[in-house]
């Protein structure tokens, strides 16, 4: 079964009021077997537009990705975050076919 994906790309203007919703995540996350694969660090743009920070997030499955998104939690939680952040997420579905 292919696993799903967080992928968000944030700019935030306000690292204070953004701490209290970077730290709630952490249970949300481990409720629905969510975990951190990239969480910040170096990168380089090669092409287009980018933001500041950019996080991929791993689940067992779409289903259970897609689960911790619309979950009362996390959609508490995204008012939290709205005030002090510009954000794109999507959540994906991962490859599980044949590799070259």
């Amino acid at each position: 079964m292919a696993k799903g994906y967080w992928i968000g790309r944030v700019d935030v203007n306000n690292d204070e009021g953004y701490k209290p919703y970077a730290a709630a995540n952490l249970a949300i996350f481990k409720k629905f077997g969510g975990r951190y694969v990239v969480r910040g660090g170096q990168f380089t743009a090669v092409e287009g537009q980018c933001r500041s920070r950019n996080v991929v997030i791993e689940f067992d499955s779409y289903e259970k990705a897609l689960a911790c998104y619309n979950s009362p939690e996390y959609q508490d939680n995204i008012k939290v975050r709205q005030p002090h952040s510009i954000a794109e997420l999507i959540v994906i579905e991962g490859y599980d076919g044949p590799q070259p």
